[in-house]
């Protein structure tokens, strides 16, 4: 008995020293939760801008990505940081329609904001990103370069779930069709839309499976052979229609236009067989996002602009400012003083 106390004993004071370094400061800061919509390269640099975010105001930043995208694997990964206790979350919704119960719950436990996809009807404190309907139409403007003579387009994209996506979409199809402005709108994505010189095809969904997103490229250019131009929404899009088109012996038939800086998507316009993209930040996406959940969680509200938005900027990449948008991608996820602005 003496000696099975006696080991008890040193057990306790060899561990002792362990949980000393367990409860060191780290756990002392803020912890922010920051949480996407799926996995993806596009995501790695968001985590790139929300970790040296927390470097350069010494708070942890904790970063969840849905593998699939799912709406279940989202709604867990915000019950973990909740039990955490994070000190705020800034999420993505994939699907804010049916994710209002999950958002109030964040709002009621933490501070809620939103950056890439924006959740208007929920309790969030503010949104980040772009405004979407208006990259959608920079979108259009690159089609109309890469077939100015008008012709066939199809879309393709994650899902019609996510605010950002539906804007997206929307604007491409209001500027090919010479439409007015409004973000409201919503055609179909099985509707054949003609114009005076562009007709959308279609709208190609995958539901952020990558290997669905190449079968659906597959489908469409079975279906539609004289497609002109094929519209890549997502950051993932792009990359797998360029490797159809390849197989298929049409990557210099058919154009092709882009969203996000995939670097399959830079390639292809350095080698001009793909248009151009419309680039969020979603480098300053992250590194906003726990810049922003820091102030509030300080009190500080002077932040938050009068319409509930920081935007970020949408960019047009084509061929002549490629290298000069890479090597600055390059120097913000290696980190540094080029990283943080």
């Amino acid at each position: 008995m003496v000696r099975r106390l006696f080991v008890v004993s040193l057990l306790a004071c060899l561990l002792l020293p362990l949980a000393s370094c367990n409860s060191g400061s780290d756990n002392d800061k803020p912890t922010y939760g920051f949480v996407t919509n799926v996995v993806a390269d596009f995501w790695k640099i968001g985590e790139a801008g929300a970790r040296q975010a927390g470097e350069d105001l010494g708070v942890n930043v904790e970063i969840k990505m849905p593998p699939s995208g799912a709406v279940e694997e989202q709604q867990r990964m915000v019950n973990d940081l909740l039990t955490m206790g994070v000190d705020g979350i800034a999420i993505s919704p994939i699907d804010p329609a049916n994710q209002g119960n999950l958002l109030k719950r964040i709002s009621d436990n933490t501070i809620l904001i939103t950056h890439d996809s924006d959740a208007p009807d929920s309790p969030r404190e503010v949104y980040i990103g772009v405004n979407n309907y208006d990259a959608g139409r920079m979108c259009g403007e690159l089609v109309e370069q890469a077939i100015p003579d008008g012709g066939q387009v199809i879309i393709f994209v994650g899902k019609l779930e996510q605010l950002n996506a539906k804007q997206r979409r929307q604007g491409v199809i209001d500027h090919l069709l010479g439409r007015d402005h409004d973000a409201t709108r919503y055609d179909s994505p099985d509707a054949r839309l003609e114009g005076d010189k562009y007709t959308i095809l279609g709208t190609y969904t995958d539901g952020g499976d990558q290997v669905k997103a190449k079968n659906r490229v597959q489908e469409a250019l079975a279906l539609h052979p004289g497609v002109n131009c094929m519209v890549g929404l997502f950051e993932y899009n792009p990359p797998k229609i360029i490797d159809v088109l390849k197989q298929a012996d049409k990557l210099n038939e058919i154009k092709i236009v882009a969203f996000d800086e995939n670097a399959a998507t830079l390639q292809g316009i350095r080698e001009g067989y793909v248009e151009g993209t419309v680039v969020q930040d979603p480098y300053m996406y992250g590194y906003k996002s726990i810049e922003v959940l820091h102030k509030l969680n300080g009190g500080d509200r002077s932040i938050i602009p009068e319409d509930g938005v920081i935007p970020v900027p949408a960019k047009l990449i084509v061929k002549d400012n490629v290298d000069q948008f890479e090597q600055e991608l390059k120097e913000r996820t290696g980190g540094g003083a080029a990283a943080k602005k």
